[in-house]
């Protein structure tokens, strides 16, 4: 068996502010779009994508370095910005994020806290520490 897509479904309130967020701010093209009397959605693509499964320990710990005390739910999205997450981060409060943190150093990458207008929260992060092949 292969894995050919990783998709993190998200339900919210919000969804005009939400996918305007995502799509315009952090230019995600649009894979799919929906609005049909069933409900209204849509598709992004985000490119590589990789699922981290966590303890809760763990969780805490890094909840620990990014924000200073646990904060996260059992889902939270980690974005590589590839570029400075100052500029990252001032640009997606301007669209409606809610800076949960300053921007700090973890032992992986230059990482910073946000949350979006659904209330998800999202790590911007410089450095992957994915296998390149």
């Amino acid at each position: 068996m292969e894995v050919k897509e990783l998709r993190i479904i998200l339900t919210v309130e919000n969804l005009d502010e939400v996918i305007a967020f995502y799509r315009d701010t952090l230019g995600l093209a649009t894979s799919k779009e929906w609005d049909e009397p069933t409900g209204k959605g849509i598709i992004l693509d985000a490119g590589r994508a990789s699922l981290e499964l966590i303890d809760s320990r763990h969780a805490a710990t890094i909840d620990h370095i990014e924000v200073g005390e646990r904060v996260a739910g059992p889902v939270r999205l980690a974005l590589n910005v590839g570029y400075s997450i100052t500029e990252a981060g001032a640009l997606l409060e301007k669209k409606g994020a809610k800076k949960l943190a300053e921007m700090r150093q973890a032992p992986w990458s230059r990482v910073q806290r946000m949350e979006d207008p659904s209330g998800m929260q999202l790590t911007l992060f410089e450095t992957s520490t994915l296998f390149e092949p």
